[in-house]
């Protein structure tokens, strides 16, 4: 920890390359202003950003983990997340899949915009340049839309992430699950790229204490190296009994505050995380850093 027992570190951050709001340079200043001494760029299904983010480090201050953030399927949970560090951005069968698995999330995105048309739901799907499009970015396209102004009013969706919440996570109206990948392939395209991978925010996705413990140990037979045991949401009693459970299964334990932008409602702080006065686990992930 620093000298005000905030977290030294964050290793999991995004930038414009997936649903952040900065561009990936400016997340490393952003992340460097904070006191943030090691940083994960972790930009959803790709590598984009990781460039930048690298080649900005030196004159922030900071040190950056190549990373990225794979969106997993496992049985009925549709959007599980593994994080993988120090990967190779370079190496031709992570791009390979991560090619994949953008274009089953670029399909995902128009059959949920679909979906929200059909609910009475105005808007156009953003154009990103061919980067994926998110439930943020089409939660963001009904909200600045005009013609919804009224409806979001009776509903009583007071911002973007509410709206998000309402129609577009699994089981609500709008959403449409992914095909692929499920989280054992994650874990392997993260191993074939040189890094190693950790399942994030454990608790966001599941709610149920024994059924996170039932699915990390699951994880870990699949290959699983780690879990982010200090989340900027999870409370005290959640954060020490996942990482008692990782001391046990000798895992990495990693944390983070998701840092998305300034303005974000809810991942708006760099080091926004507690410890709870426990040590985490790094491994080998400090010495990927660039």
């Amino acid at each position: 920890m620093n000298a005000d027992g905030a977290p030294w570190f964050d290793l999991q951050s995004h930038s414009v390359h997936s649903d952040g709001a900065l561009p990936a340079a400016h997340v490393v200043a952003r992340a460097a202003a904070a006191g943030v001494d090691l940083l994960a760029l972790t930009d959803h299904d790709t590598v984009a950003g990781v460039a930048d983010a690298v080649a900005a480090a030196p004159a922030a201050g900071l040190r950056v983990v190549p990373a990225a953030e794979l969106s997993a399927l496992d049985g009925d949970y549709e959007d599980l997340h593994i994080l993988g560090y120090g990967i190779d951005p370079g190496a031709p069968s992570l791009r390979e899949a991560l090619e994949a698995f953008r274009a089953d999330r670029v399909g995902r995105g128009h059959r949920m915009a679909q979906a929200l048309r059909e609910l009475g739901w105005v808007l156009e799907v953003p154009d990103r340049g061919g980067a994926p499009v998110g439930r943020p970015h089409l939660a963001q396209a009904v909200w600045n839309e005009p013609a919804n102004r009224a409806r979001l009013q009776e509903e009583g969706l007071q911002d973007f992430s509410a709206f998000l919440v309402a129609y577009l996570i699994p089981g609500a109206p709008g959403y449409r699950r992914r095909t692929t990948p499920t989280v054992p392939e994650a874990i392997a395209v993260i191993h074939e790229a040189g890094g190693v991978a950790v399942w994030a925010h454990p608790f966001w996705d599941i709610d149920a204490d024994a059924e996170v413990v039932e699915s990390l140990d699951r994880f870990v037979a699949a290959g699983l190296d780690g879990v982010e045991a200090f989340y900027v949401t999870h409370t005290e009693q959640q954060t020490r009994m996942i990482a008692q459970r990782a001391a046990q299964l000798a895992l990495l334990t990693t944390g983070s505050a998701d840092f998305h932008g300034p303005d974000h409602p809810h991942f708006s702080r760099f080091r926004n995380f507690e410890l709870f006065g426990l040590e985490p686990q790094l491994g080998p992930i400090p010495a990927m850093a660039r």
